[in-house]
């Protein structure tokens, strides 16, 4: 496997319309993967988004460390791994970081 420099991570990251698998913990301590959407805003952090009652809300709350993976299913296949500590956000910015998720993903 080889590593990737920032600007094929940014890349690879921003082609298609591929979903992040994120990974939260739960109270007990084992991990807890699920599917979202994503972007990345222009300081090179990663934007997701949860539903305000969710319970991966509710974990990062409690404790913010993540990691998600984002995978290409087509060959030669590959994958990028993000570890770090997620920001919860609320306020008009959610909406418009929300309409631009879906812009992406519904190639608008």
């Amino acid at each position: 496997m080889r590593l990737l420099s920032d600007s094929e991570v940014e890349a690879f990251l921003l082609e298609g319309t591929r979903t992040a698998k994120l990974s939260v913990v739960r109270k007990d301590g084992s991990p807890f993967v699920t599917p979202v959407w994503f972007l990345l805003d222009d300081d090179g952090s990663v934007v997701f988004e949860t539903e305000r009652n969710i319970v991966e809300r509710a974990r990062l709350a409690r404790d913010p460390r993540v990691s998600l993976c984002v995978e290409d299913d087509r060959p030669p296949f590959g994958f990028v791994r993000l570890d770090g500590v997620a920001e919860i956000s609320e306020g008009p910015e959610v909406l418009a970081w929300t309409t631009r998720i879906a812009a992406r993903l519904h190639g608008s």
